[in-house]
């Protein structure tokens, strides 16, 4: 039987392209965290917990504080004893979604790479391929535009568009983006950014210019505000900074409160619980879309595996290794031609970590 031997974490900091600039604070540059997990049968697992302090509550210094904290449930378990280890680490630590996606997503590794399929097989997936969309943050509406165009030409049909900073300039973002990339699927992501009062408008006008979703309109919080929005919306309604856990999808859900749901590994905690949001949500009726924080291929190539085998995502928002590079780290773990996201055949994550 298959027993953890030892978990290291390392800290990594990346500089970004440009910064990212989203209605809740601006990032300068990728601080994560890259974990190890050994066996005692000569496999190793490897995951990432990617903090992003003003959604999560976390940094890298806590990240590595919870792994250190989580060693005892860790070392010693089979790595197919996943849910107890998940339980053990609620019991010391509530939250730290980001923290828990590192040992969770290492754990999945090294599950699919004892029975040799890739993480996607081993999850029950059957296809490879995931189309991502592309994120453009926020900036003059004109830059927004001819950022749109580039992408566009550069081959990707899904922009996603953030707002919720200038409510005009949001107007103006749109109307330009809508112009200059007459074709694309278009989803818009507030970031809290917006009020019930004011959200009903700006959603007819977006609605006026084709687009398909907006994401969380209100904060994070205000869950009456946003069934509220959602039932005057002419537009599906998304949330994410509003749906951490299980129990949050369930919550939403009950009051109503959205058309999809946003799952990212590192809110809620890795895949293990993303499979449960998900389930709740298809249970449910409601779609999902798996997003990511400012992440490496590492973690990208997770949620990627994850995505293609669960039909219930609609979406995939898998774009952050292209504001960076990490190629001295992070290898095989996917080929990417725009928009796709091609899987490795390689057992479990198929990742070629240097670490």
């Amino acid at each position: 039987m298959m027993r953890v031997t030892r978990i290291t974490a390392e800290r990594l900091s990346l500089p970004l392209e440009e910064p990212f600039v989203v209605s809740l604070g601006v990032i300068a540059a990728v601080d994560t965290v890259l974990v190890k997990i050994e066996t005692d049968v000569g496999l190793t697992g490897y995951g990432e917990g990617c903090a992003t302090g003003f959604v999560t509550g976390e940094t890298a210094d806590t990240v590595l504080a919870a792994i250190k904290l989580f060693e005892p449930a860790v070392v010693g378990q089979n790595p197919f004893a996943i849910d107890q280890i998940h339980r053990s680490m609620d019991m010391i630590l509530t939250r730290n979604g980001s923290a828990k996606a590192a040992v969770d997503i290492a754990l999945h590794d090294l599950m699919a790479k004892s029975v040799s399929l890739p993480l996607y097989r081993y999850l029950g997936g059957t296809r490879n391929t995931v189309e991502t969309d592309q994120t453009i943050g926020l900036a003059e509406p004109a830059q927004m535009a001819a950022k749109a165009a580039k992408l566009v030409a550069q081959g990707y049909r899904e922009l996603k568009i953030k707002a919720g900073a200038d409510r005009q300039a949001d107007k103006e973002a749109i109307r330009l983006i809508r112009e200059a990339a007459p074709a694309a699927l278009l989803k818009v992501d507030a970031n809290q950014g917006w009020t019930a009062a004011e959200a009903p408008a700006i959603l007819a006008y977006y609605a006026e210019h084709g687009v398909t979703a907006v994401e969380q309109p209100l904060p994070f919080w205000d869950i009456d505000g946003t069934a509220y929005v959602r039932s005057r919306s002419p537009i599906p309604i998304m949330v994410d900074e509003s749906c951490f856990t299980p129990p949050d999808a369930v919550t939403i859900i009950r009051r109503q409160a959205a058309d999809i749901i946003n799952i990212k590994l590192m809110k809620c905690g890795g895949i293990y619980r993303a499979l449960q949001i998900d389930a709740i949500a298809e249970a449910a009726g409601l779609p999902t879309m798996l997003g990511c924080m400012l992440e490496t291929r590492l973690s990208i190539a997770a949620g990627a595996h994850l995505v293609a085998a669960r039909p219930n995502f609609i979406y995939a928002d898998l774009d952050s290794f292209n504001d960076f590079d990490d190629s001295d780290l992070v290898k095989s773990a996917f080929d990417f031609e725009i928009p796709f996201i091609r899987l490795s055949e390689a057992p479990g994550l198929g990742v070629d970590v240097n670490y």
